[in-house]
């Protein structure tokens, strides 16, 4: 597991996350949520409504791991992840961006 997946597993523990794709959806409206994971094989429409909205709300986006690695990080099933505390997303986004990971920046 790399850093970010382990950051991740840390942001759950203090339950600073939302899981789901209409909890972060809503998240994202309210601007709840400072960094979302997408993962890199959720469907289509899915893909499209997360991108959007993330675009249009300037949210980063992450979207280079599998829902398979995102589930076992936090200990879950789930396709999409909203990151709730700035400090956390902070950290997430400068660990991917040093280790070459791509984050789709709209802010």
């Amino acid at each position: 597991m790399d850093k970010t997946l382990q950051l991740l597993s840390l942001v759950r523990k203090a339950n600073k996350l939302i899981t789901g794709e209409e909890f972060v959806t809503d998240a994202v409206r309210k601007n709840k949520v400072f960094l979302v994971f997408l993962a890199s094989d959720a469907g289509v429409n899915t893909t499209k409504k997360i991108t959007d909205k993330t675009k249009f709300y300037k949210i980063p986006l992450i979207n280079t791991y599998t829902s398979e690695e995102l589930s076992s990080a936090i200990g879950k099933k789930r396709m999409v992840i909203g990151i709730t505390d700035l400090g956390f997303a902070t950290s997430i986004k400068k660990g991917c961006d040093s280790y070459g990971k791509e984050t789709q920046e709209q802010r």
